[in-house]
C-alpha cells in the first residue's frame, strides 16, 4: 500500500504512473473526485471489479458506476441514448451528474447485476480526469466500507479500506463533499434516482422539464375529422354538394365552416449509482445505481438513501 501526494507538481506524474500501473495489473486505487473520494478498478477487468466490491463488502447486486475522461466516450459505452442526455452532458459534464443508460451490449465487461444498464459520470477533478485519460474508463465507487460514511479525504479512505487498496492518491479534501445527482434515462419520462449536488430546478432550467410526460391533446372525433376532410376535398363546392344530397325541404348551409382541425397527439416522453448509485451513501463517488422501474441494481436503491454511505463518486 502506497500513498502519493498529487498536489506536488514535481511528484504528480510519478503518482499518476503508479496508479496507472496498479490499474493495469488489476489492482485497486483510491482517487480524489469533485464529490467524494472513490475506490477504482479497471472497468474491463472482471476480477478487479469483483475485488472492488469485496473491498467495500458489497455484492454483485450493487454494481459500481463508471467514470470517463471525455464526454464522447458515452456513445461508445451506451446505446439508445436519449437526445436530452447529450444536452445534459453538455451542461453538466464534467460535474456531479451521473446518468443511468442502456449499456452497449457488445462490451466485454462485467460490472455485476446491471440489468443491461450502466451509470456514467465525468468528474470535475483535474487529477481524476488526467488519470482517466491514461487508463480509460474506470469502475469507481465511494471509497468506504458498506454502511460507513463516504471518504472526504485520503485518510478517511485509508482508515476504512487499508491494504485492500494498492495505491492512494492524495488530492486534498473533497471539494463538494456531496454525492452526484443520479438520473435514470432508461425510463419515460426520465427520473431522478437521487438528488445530490445538482437540484431538479437546475436541471430543468438547463434542458427543460424532462421529468414530466407532455400533455396529450384530445383526439379529433370521427364526425369532426370527416367534416374537415369533406371541406378540404370539396372546397367551395361542399355546400352545393350537401344541398343536392339532402332530402327535399332540407338544405345544409355552409358545410365545412364549423369543421374542427384534427388534434395532433403530443409524443410520449421517454436504469442504478456508485456505491450509492451503484454506490450511494452520503457524499461519495458514483458507485451503484438504481432504476425507476425497480429492475436496476440495488446500488441504485442505496444511491437514493440519504443514510447510506456507499454512493457514486
Amino acid at each position: 500500500m502506497s500513498v502519493y501526494d498529487t498536489r506536488d507538481e514535481t511528484t504528480r506524474d510519478d503518482a499518476l504512473q503508479a496508479a496507472h500501473d496498479a490499474i493495469r495489473d488489476g489492482l485497486l486505487i483510491v482517487l480524489p473526485t469533485d464529490t467524494v473520494y472513490g475506490i477504482g478498478a479497471d472497468a474491463f477487468t472482471p476480477d478487479a471489479v469483483q475485488a472492488l466490491l469485496e473491498a467495500k463488502d458489497r455484492g454483485r447486486d450493487v454494481p459500481p458506476p463508471v467514470l470517463v475522461g471525455d464526454p464522447a466516450v458515452l456513445l461508445g459505452l451506451a446505446v439508445d441514448v436519449p437526445e436530452y442526455a447529450e444536452r445534459l452532458t453538455e451542461a453538466f459534464w464534467p460535474g456531479p451528474l451521473t446518468l443511468i443508460l442502456n449499456a452497449q451490449p457488445s462490451l466485454n465487461w462485467d460490472l455485476g447485476e446491471t440489468r443491461g444498464t450502466v451509470a456514467l459520470r465525468m468528474p470535475d477533478d483535474e487529477i481524476a480526469l488526467e488519470l482517466l485519460r491514461r487508463t480509460g474508463p474506470l469502475a469507481v465507487s465511494s471509497a468506504n466500507r458498506h454502511g460507513r460514511p463516504s471518504a472526504l479525504s485520503v485518510m478517511d479512505a485509508a482508515t476504512q479500506l487499508g491494504d485492500r487498496v494498492e495505491v492512494y492518491l492524495e488530492g486534498g479534501p473533497a471539494r463538494l463533499g456531496t454525492a452526484s445527482t443520479i438520473i435514470d434515462t432508461t425510463v419515460e419520462p426520465a427520473e431522478i434516482v437521487r438528488e445530490g449536488a445538482l437540484t431538479r430546478e437546475q436541471i430543468v432550467e438547463a434542458v427543460g422539464d424532462i421529468f414530466t410526460v407532455p400533455a396529450t391533446e384530445e383526439p379529433a372525433t370521427e364526425e369532426s375529422a370527416s367534416d374537415e376532410a369533406a371541406s378540404d376535398e370539396a372546397g367551395t363546392d361542399a355546400p352545393r354538394a350537401a344541398e343536392e344530397s339532402a332530402p327535399e325541404g332540407e338544405r345544409v348551409e355552409g358545410i365545412g365552416d364549423d369543421a374542427f382541425a384534427a388534434a395532433e397527439a403530443a409524443p410520449l416522453s421517454a436504469t442504478a449509482p456508485e456505491d450509492g448509485a451503484s454506490a450511494g451513501e452520503g457524499p461519495a463517488p458514483e458507485g451503484e445505481w438504481t432504476s425507476a422501474t425497480g429492475d436496476a441494481p440495488e446500488a441504485a436503491r442505496d444511491a437514493g438513501d440519504p443514510g447510506s454511505g456507499d454512493r457514486p463518486a
